[in-house]
């Protein structure tokens, strides 16, 4: 008779972690303008059709056209230390284990258009404006491992000989939330624009993941027999005795986000404008292929149609206001201040309660036209993210981070421009400590969760 002690194979696999500028779930990088200046809430642009809607109506009368496509490079990098890591027989004696996960895109493509009317705008956008990317763990992620860390314990405590243990695990994620636009524009006077909008969402996601070939080793390194483990994992509710995890979950919605927005020409050097969109509901529904041990585990019911058909991840109400002040014609300042209101939506089993606070960003950015037919530009932005601990977790996190964005735009001709554009993010690595009560052992586990992210991209932008 094997004792079921105090440990329990609960499995996470969350949702992926934010490979996008904005929000927990909203994009704001959606053209490679942004990449050279990323303070474009009060900029007139085609780029605009997204950031500055209102804006459009003061855009030179006629058609205007806006192409990107970026190149994203991310990593994240989650760092645990838990006592039984020591215990991996690949990593004897060492605690801390990197876990490393790396997301990129060949191509990331946006497209705005529009077409100016006297007062009236018509416009239209296609980006991918919220969702958290993807990544992908050739390791998988410590809080699985270290739960299976512990079978070496759980093991002795049952009179196996057991010093040591091994498996193959894996991790990939991947969400995208697609925004195709359409909206409309009304110029009031020279000076006065308001704008107005709606969003079509189309959500997806993929989660696949696997725990296999868990075995328990003698102090020698020996492969203990399959009929040591098998009485354990029995005993850990697993009918077939391997403990092995095999999951796959698509998701999918469709949701709807208004857009409103309003733009003062105040003179010849100022502008000011202004954005709000509407809370989004995403409901995603789950199609879902596990094994019965992965249906069993609590923390996988987000991923288990037959317990939720559908889980909630809203994208939140947004607010940004921005400012551009141009001493000469040659040159503009940009100011801009974004709020996403993380605390007020709906997700899954109520995380939004783990949310101190709204994400709040800063951005600040400058564009000299050096030659008729060279601009240079740069800016900066601050992102603030209002995450709990308990929030924090192998693949939903988010690390507040800094931004730095260069680029120029060549003008081809008076109807061609080129935008070149890239960004840096210098992320704040975040540590979260814990103790976890497993197997009668008080254990302290500590994960330091780190990120990087740099993105080129080319633009290109026409006038007809």
């Amino acid at each position: 008779m094997f004792k079921k002690q105090t440990v329990f194979l609960s499995l996470c696999f969350l949702t992926a972690s934010n490979v996008l500028a904005g929000g927990l779930v909203t994009n704001s990088n959606q053209s490679a303008s942004f990449l050279r200046n990323p303070a474009r809430d009060a900029v007139i642009d085609i780029d605009g059709v997204y950031t500055n809607p209102a804006g459009i109506s003061f855009m030179s009368l006629g058609f205007h056209l806006g192409f990107t496509l970026q190149h994203p490079e991310q990593e994240r990098n989650i760092t645990t230390t838990f006592p039984t890591l020591a215990q991996n027989i690949n990593h004897l004696g060492e605690s801390t284990h990197k876990f490393h996960g790396k997301a990129s895109a060949p191509i990331v493509p946006s497209f705005q258009a529009a077409y100016v009317w006297e007062r009236w705008t018509a416009m239209a956008s296609f980006a991918f404006s919220g969702g958290g990317g993807k990544c992908e763990f050739d390791n998988g992620i410590g809080s699985i491992e270290s739960i299976f860390s512990l079978l070496p314990s759980v093991a002795q405590m049952n009179k196996i000989p057991a010093k040591a243990y091994s498996l193959n695990s894996f991790m990939k994620g991947r969400q995208y939330y697609l925004g195709i636009q359409m909206g409309a524009g009304y110029k009031i006077n020279d000076r006065l624009a308001v704008s107005a909008g709606l969003r079509a969402i189309i959500g997806t996601a993929t989660y696949t993941g696997y725990v296999k070939d868990i075995a328990l080793h003698a102090a020698d390194g020996t492969k203990l027999p399959q009929a040591y483990l098998s009485p354990i994992m029995q005993a850990m509710g697993d009918p077939s005795g391997t403990g092995e995890i095999d999951m796959t979950t698509d998701q999918s919605c469709i949701g709807w986000t208004p857009v409103v927005g309003i733009d003062w020409r105040i003179n010849d050097h100022w502008n000011i404008a202004a954005k709000y969109e509407f809370r989004t509901k995403m409901a995603l529904k789950n199609n879902s292929t596990m094994n019965d041990f992965a249906r069993s585990q609590p923390t996988l019911d987000k991923f288990n149609d037959r317990k939720n058909e559908k889980i909630r991840d809203d994208i939140p109400t947004t607010i940004t206001f921005g400012a551009q002040y141009s001493p000469i014609s040659t040159v503009r300042i940009n100011g801009g201040f974004h709020f996403y209101d993380d605390c007020n939506t709906v997700k899954y089993n109520n995380e939004e309660e783990l949310i101190d606070h709204g994400t709040v960003e800063f951005l600040l950015g400058a564009e000299w036209d050096a030659t008729k037919w060279l601009t240079v530009s740069g800016g900066w932005q601050n992102t603030s993210y209002g995450l709990s601990v308990e929030y924090m977790q192998d693949m939903s996190f988010n690390c507040s981070s800094n931004m730095l964005a260069i680029g120029v735009r060549l003008k081809a001709s008076e109807k061609i421009s080129v935008d070149l554009g890239y960004m840096h993010n210098f992320y704040k690595d975040k540590t979260v400590e814990t103790t976890v009560n497993a197997a009668g052992m008080e254990l302290a586990k500590k994960d330091v969760y780190e990120r990087t992210n740099a993105v080129f991209a080319i633009g290109v932008n026409m006038d007809f």
